[in-house]
């Protein structure tokens, strides 16, 4: 039901800072970035130095040439990918002030003038990973808090994973109360959390302040040199440092530029490095700390305080990655890579605010799954950090087009920017690949999965349309031969729903071939989706009249917007339209998808694509049209 239209801003506004939210303080929005946009990556301090050092070691001791060499890679990980990339580069590709994958591949679309497959596939990869992560990450964060119990006391041991399941099933219980109540706390609680994590890596970094020596990047380098294969897998497992980075750039648009980078420059970054540097020391001094680093960095009276922050930051974040699915789903839809869901807005003031029952539903589903398969958070670290590394890189190539086609630079000058950013996200992935045997197989069976149902479900409506298109008749064509024979003509103003306003709607055909009537106003509809996240209400109506009967209407909604048609189509009245909705009728085909033996695609692949139509909204609660003023007109298709 929608089509895509490309919208066309100056390519200048590309590059200045996205408009700033003006009801709320930049501190306000910094302390609120802080709870939702870097809840991922302050969480990662509870497991990312100890899978690394411990990759390092192999089984054996954890010496002096490990601890520096990792926490410098973990240093210039942090600096290259997370401040150079994301806060100094990619914060600034920004879509009419939004971010994330699927944002930066409708710039990219726009910045080469066409929808073109390898930058779809691109975009396609890097959003289905971020799926991926969406799965791993409350299972890691979760499982990896309630660890800490185990350092009061083994007796605990047998209670991690019942806690753990019973905390992620609350989790995604009150995912449909929405996020409003609970958002005022997050930022707050975060903040506490990071403060924490400073102080308690400041206590220890006096154990041993030679850790100070691996913000000298040739202590990185030299470990790689020195390991070869082994600081390759180590690689793998420092990328866990960076995991929840993309959220810096999918949440521009609710907190702007300038309260993220001030959150990262005067908090997250300091505190992260403190803390790491603390662990570094500690086990420096005490290497048989390694086994759980973050938490012996308290006396044995601040464990329990500890795990009960740990927890609730690390349900923070997980919040946070949850409801980045829904919008990236959202996104999805409207750019017409998946069928419609049912989408329920949880705020009257925020509107990005969304809560999606049946997406929230798979990712219990696969959450619950992969805890019970993996069982402890060092076993599920492997499966995250391919997650992360492929939608990084995905939004590496991504930029690369958007600066060399959309902000004009040279490609030289682009490659010359952007290359350190995909030898080093290359790296990452190369190293997480070799964990593939060692649940690195997760991330790309979930995002296998998705690309399958988004190419099917691409494919599967390209085929219909064309099946579709050798029955109808151009519109034109109909609209001269009822100017010649109008048949009975009835009161009232009829729309019709279309997805090609160039053909008669099948329901206008059923309508006239069977009732034999016509009403004296007949509106053919049709939604738009341009390439923006949102237009604005000058840009949401078109009406263009046919004839004396017959009017062609296009809505245009962002690919980041509900579609509510009752409500665009009251601003068409200052466009002259007139219209009462009580005397309106919407007519809508519904059709009945069977399988066919010569549809262009495998039989499988038919009943893929079958059951994702049926399983796609109700179009009249889609577009929010009043359920007592629809028609629905039925026909069988073969695919």
């Amino acid at each position: 039901m929608a089509t895509m239209t490309n919208a066309h801003p100056a390519a200048a506004g590309l590059v200045a800072d996205p408009p700033e939210p003006v009801k709320s303080s930049t501190w306000a929005l910094t302390i609120g970035s802080i709870g939702v946009v870097y809840g991922d990556i302050g969480t990662s301090p509870l497991y990312a130095f100890r899978e690394a050092a411990k990759a390092a070691a192999a089984g054996g001791r954890v010496t002096e040439d490990i601890v520096l060499g990792v926490l410098s890679l973990i240093v210039w990980a942090l600096i290259i990918v997370v401040t150079l990339k994301y806060i100094t580069i990619l914060l600034r590709a920004d879509n009419n002030g939004e971010g994330g994958t699927l944002s930066l591949t409708a710039l990219a679309f726009r910045a080469l003038g066409k929808h073109t497959t390898p930058v779809l596939m691109i975009g396609v990869v890097g959003a289905a990973m971020f799926y991926g992560s969406s799965f791993i990450t409350p299972a890691l964060s979760v499982m990896s808090a309630i660890e800490g119990l185990k350092v009061a006391t083994p007796a605990f041991e047998p209670y991690v994973l019942p806690l753990t399941i019973v905390i992620l099933v609350c989790l995604f219980a009150v995912q449909s109360r929405g996020t409003g109540k609970v958002a005022a706390f997050f930022g707050p609680i975060t903040v506490l959390w990071f403060v924490v994590m400073a102080v308690i890596g400041v206590v220890h970094i006096a154990d041993d302040p030679k850790v100070f020596y691996a913000l000298n990047p040739v202590y990185g380098i030299l470990f790689l040199v020195n390991y070869g294969f082994v600081g390759l897998l180590t690689l793998g497992a420092v990328f866990l440092v960076i995991t929840g980075s993309e959220a810096l750039y999918a949440d521009l648009g609710h907190f702007g530029r300038k309260p993220i980078m001030r959150a990262w420059y005067w908090l997250v970054l300091p505190a992260l490095l403190l803390n790491y540097f603390g662990q570094g020391a500690l086990v420096l001094s005490d290497p048989e700390a390694i086994e759980e680093p973050f938490y012996r960095l308290v006396p044995e009276s601040m464990l329990l305080p500890l795990v009960v922050l740990a927890t609730a930051a690390t349900a923070i974040a997980s919040q946070a990655v949850i409801t980045g699915a829904y919008s990236i789903t959202q996104q999805a839809i409207q750019l017409r890579l998946l069928p419609r869901l049912e989408i329920r807005h949880t705020s009257a003031s925020h509107y990005g605010q969304i809560y999606m029952p049946r997406v929230n539903m798979v990712l219990l589903v696969g959450v619950l799954i992969l805890v019970l398969m993996f069982r402890t958070s060092s076993a599920l670290a492997h499966a995250y950090v391919l997650a992360v590394a492929a939608t990084g890189l995905a939004a590496t190539l991504l930029g690369v087009v958007v600066i060399w086609k959309l902000w004009g630079w040279r490609l030289w000058t682009t490659l010359l920017l952007m290359t350190p950013f995909l030898v080093v996200d290359g790296a990452f992935m190369l190293a997480s690949l070799m964990k593939l045997r060692d649940g690195a197989w997760v991330p790309v069976l979930f995002g296998a999965v998705i690309v399958l149902l988004v190419v099917t479900w691409r494919r599967g409506t390209a085929i219909l349309a064309q099946k579709t298109r050798r029955t109808e008749v151009p519109l034109a064509s109909l609209v001269r031969s009822l100017q010649k024979k109008p048949p009975h003509i009835v009161p009232g103003t009829a729309v019709f729903l279309t997805s090609d306003p160039e053909f008669a709607p099948t329901a206008l055909l059923h309508n006239l071939k069977h009732n034999k009537v016509l009403h004296e106003h007949n509106v053919i509809l049709t939604i738009v989706t341009a390439d923006t996240p949102r237009v604005s209400e000058k840009e949401r109506v078109t009406i263009t009249p046919s004839s004396e009967l017959f009017s062609l209407v296009a809505l245009k909604f962002g690919f980041m917007e509900s579609p509510n048609v009752p409500k665009a189509l009251i601003i068409a009245r200052k466009h002259g339209w007139s219209f009462d909705i009580m005397s309106t009728s919407f007519f809508l085909s519904r059709r009945t998808l069977k399988p066919s033996a010569h549809s262009g695609m495998p039989r499988w692949q038919d009943h893929i694509f079958i059951a994702l139509a049926r399983s796609a909204s109700d179009a009249t609660e889609f577009f929010q049209i009043p359920t007592g003023r629809v028609v629905e007109v039925g026909t069988q298709v073969t695919v």
